[in-house]
């Protein structure tokens, strides 16, 4: 569902996400792993959202304080699984979402200004050819050293799109990271899936991209 719609002319600047947004659904690759590897997935969801050593190893790992070949054993440690692959297991169902990514495209061909604005698991999984086509900025949490929701990660955005914030689009699949982006006059869409966020976008840039759910040749 989009905010910030009604307020007259169409946005210039679209500030989207990574995970979850132009990629198929993180939560659902790290289920699948869990399954594979025996762990309990609703416990680990509940001991990120409440075990500080948990939050305190993830933000580390985020903001870039520590790389995967530290947060990696880590993580094991505190799951008891072995550490070899745990990173590229839990990401192993990730895959692009074609849909998105042309709209994306589409979007920036017809003039509007596009950036990422994206929390990072490492800093070097990234398709960094792919973001040159389709970004006009990059704000990766690792690089800068905050991580959303810290309104700072969304100005930058905006910035480095070349946008005033209150001229721009922001796109995540989580609600607690589209709330310091309104509070910036950004227009907000929580991304469930292509289906729905497309339309919204449309709408809230004034351009056609509905010939974006076909996939590039």
């Amino acid at each position: 569902m989009a905010s910030g719609a009604d307020n007259g002319a169409p946005r210039e600047g679209l500030l989207i996400d990574w995970g979850g947004v132009l990629t198929s659904n993180l939560f659902a690759s790290f289920h699948a792993y869990c399954v594979r590897a025996s762990i309990d997935f609703e416990e680990l969801g509940r001991r990120f959202l409440t075990d500080q050593d948990f939050r305190r190893l993830l933000v580390d790992l985020e903001t870039g304080r520590i790389d995967e070949s530290a947060f990696e054993p880590g993580l094991a440690a505190l799951l008891q699984v072995p550490s070899e692959g745990l990173i590229d297991g839990l990401m192993a169902a990730v895959r692009p979402d074609q849909a998105m990514i042309d709209a994306v495209r589409a979007a920036r061909a017809q003039g509007v200004r596009t950036a990422l604005v994206s929390n990072s698991w490492g800093v070097h999984r990234y398709p960094r050819e792919l973001f040159a086509e389709i970004f006009d900025g990059l704000v990766i949490s690792g690089e800068v050293g905050i991580r959303k929701p810290a309104p700072e990660m969304y100005r930058l955005g905006a910035e480095r799109a070349g946008v005033a914030p209150e001229h721009c689009v922001y796109v995540d699949d989580l609600p607690h990271n589209l709330d310091p982006a309104a509070a910036l006059g950004m227009a907000t869409i929580h991304h469930t899936d292509a289906a729905q966020t497309i339309p919204q976008l449309e709408r809230l840039l004034g351009v056609r991209l509905n010939g974006a759910d076909a996939p590039s040749t």
